[in-house]
């Protein structure tokens, strides 16, 4: 019965609680859980009429009024109608206002991590943030719908019922309630054990869900090298070290419903020896300690639930904390309020005293400048390392720079709406990444609505539309996860095509035929060039002999661009392309 004390002063969560991160959510759903508590009110006020009734009839039985005793019973039976019927509305619609905002903050998570800068997942663990979207979010609508659905109804049956029975008898209930402090400081103990170790297991779960990610995208890898037995034992590790956390939570738990259990039992106990104290001085009618004990039995399962209930909040709260760590995550890359949103562009690219670099003091970019007018391809070439990735990367806006400006059009690209700028360029990356769905959706990807007309028309021009034909299910045909049941020089023609869907001024080329066969190769530079006419294009090319042809060739060496000049040109200067060249070809 102390739990009563304790959740009267705590069914509003301190000010120091996680759970006030949730209140703007709830507060959506006002209209759905105010209609929820009118039901469990409905429900909670039939409590003390019960007990009053479990009184009556106790003297009718003794009387034997079989009369009285049917009445009693079709009032009873009436009363647990009306009941069930206020707690089926409590149930149903707490449970609609539980997911809606369990579909809102998922839905915002999403959203929010859409918009992160593309630093963030160069360090994100991919099953971390899984984790935090499904299993994390499930838990916080489990505990919001235990709230309302269970822990609010405990409470106020507690309050009902127990004011009952101070009506009854004040001096014994008084009495009852004399351990309640002791259980009171026992559950906020428990409760703290129960959040710190489900910190501890929620880390450990999200760590084996990054680890089966890992393994699962590498999995020729782990095939390869025979490395299922040291996969195998680095998984029993972690989910061993899951497994302790929460059976750490587990244990703490029993111990306490152990010792809240006994600290009831010993009040009921103290119950009885009162009540009959009660009854001998006249304060107490016997028919009055039957209703009394009879509403004692009321508060076993509230207050069971809010134990119960307690640690199940405590327990979430990590999740939580997991939850709004992630949404206070900021993106390093922002737009400014009034941000110029870019119509078509010709495609004029420069580069002005760029430096940049990843991390503080560790420059990538140094003072780098860089013209490249519409039509033209750039070629950039060097060693791993140079500085041509991040160059192309910075385009887009994917990151800032520590320094300089890049314009397009002579427009400063840190001054235009991130989409607007991100829709005039074309990216073809060296790792074809493809995703479930239709051949057709990939290609247009990004785009709710499309014309299969454009599809297919991009697809001829990435010498595409061929294979895809002859697929069974044409452009239609499902792709598995990241394309794998198509081969490398078809997932890259997928790829250019998406890149031509969008009609891109400008036109970034990231090493795109460096792990193809020469067959399909040579279909890959046909449709390169197809796509190439009349755009500003830039091409990291590794393999010198796809460079050939770029209107210039920058070599670039730490993070600088150290010769610059046509392929004939620089082949005649005898320096650092001169070599490359001489060491691919010799």
């Amino acid at each position: 019965m102390g739990i009563f004390i304790y959740s009267m002063k705590n069914h509003k969560l301190p000010k120091t609680s996680s759970y006030w991160q949730i209140l703007p959510y709830i507060r959506e759903q006002w209209l759905l859980i105010a209609q929820a508590l009118a039901c469990t009110l409905g429900f909670t006020i039939f409590w003390p009429i019960l007990a009053q009734v479990a009184g009556e009839m106790a003297a009718f039985i003794g009387q034997g009024d079989v009369r009285a005793i049917a009445q009693l019973a079709g009032m009873t039976a009436i009363i647990f109608l009306i009941r069930g019927v206020m707690q089926y509305g409590q149930n149903a619609l707490m449970a609609k206002a539980a997911l809606k905002i369990a579909l809102n903050l998922r839905t915002l998570a999403y959203a929010h991590l859409q918009r992160l800068s593309l630093g963030y997942f160069a360090t994100a663990k991919t099953g971390d943030l899984s984790y935090r979207l499904t299993e994390d979010i499930d838990r916080i609508a489990e505990v919001v719908n235990k709230f309302f659905h269970e822990f609010t109804p405990c409470i106020l049956q507690l309050i009902v019922v127990l004011g009952y029975m101070i009506w009854l008898n004040w001096q014994l209930t008084l009495a009852t309630l004399v351990i309640a402090p002791l259980m009171a400081l026992l559950i906020s103990w428990f409760g703290e054990q129960v959040l710190k170790f489900s910190h501890r297991a929620s880390n450990r779960i999200s760590n084996l869900s990054s680890l089966l990610t890992e393994v699962f995208n590498g999995i020729y890898l782990v095939k390869a090298f025979a490395a299922q037995d040291y996969e195998i034992q680095k998984f029993s590790e972690e989910a061993e070290h899951h497994s302790r956390a929460k059976y750490r939570v587990e244990q703490i738990k029993s111990l306490q419903f152990f010792i809240v259990g006994f600290l009831q039992s010993l009040s009921v106990l103290l119950l009885f020896f009162l009540g009959g104290w009660q009854i001998d001085r006249g304060n107490l009618t016997g028919n009055g300690f039957v209703s009394y004990v009879v509403a004692t039995a009321m508060l076993i399962d509230p207050i069971s639930f809010a134990t119960s209930n307690y640690n199940d909040f405590k327990q979430t709260e990590a999740s939580v904390d997991r939850i709004f760590a992630l949404l206070a995550v900021a993106p390093t890359v922002r737009e400014k309020p009034n941000a110029i949103v870019l119509s078509a562009v010709k495609g004029k690219v420069e580069y002005r005293h760029v430096s940049f670099g990843y991390q503080p003091g560790l420059s990538v970019l140094r003072n780098l400048s860089l013209a490249a007018s519409p039509g033209e391809a750039i070629a950039l070439v060097g060693a791993s390392g140079a500085g041509k990735t991040t160059l192309v990367n910075l385009l887009p806006r994917f990151y800032d720079l520590s320094d300089g400006q890049i314009c397009i059009d002579g427009i400063n690209i840190a001054e235009v709406a991130l989409s607007s700028l991100r829709r005039q360029i074309g990216i073809v990356p060296q790792e074809t990444i493809l995703f479930s769905g239709t051949i057709a959706a990939n290609i247009a990807f990004g785009q709710t609505e499309f014309d299969m007309a454009e599809v297919q028309a991009a697809a001829k021009i990435a010498n595409a539309h061929q294979f895809i034909t002859q697929l069974p299910e044409g452009y239609n045909s499902w792709m598995g996860e990241r394309g794998m049941n198509l081969s490398g020089g078809q997932r890259q023609r997928i790829a250019i095509a998406r890149a031509i869907m969008r009609n891109p001024r400008i036109l970034i080329l990231d090493e795109a035929t460096s792990a193809l066969d020469a067959e399909s190769e040579a279909l890959v530079q046909q449709a390169l060039e197809r796509i190439m006419a009349d755009r500003t294009v830039f091409i990291i090319a590794h393999r010198l002999a796809t460079v050939r042809r770029a209107s210039r060739i920058l070599v670039m060496e730490d993070g600088q661009i150290v010769e610059m000049g046509t392929h004939s040109e620089l082949l005649a200067q005898g320096t650092r392309y001169a070599h490359f060249y001489a060491r691919q070809f010799h």
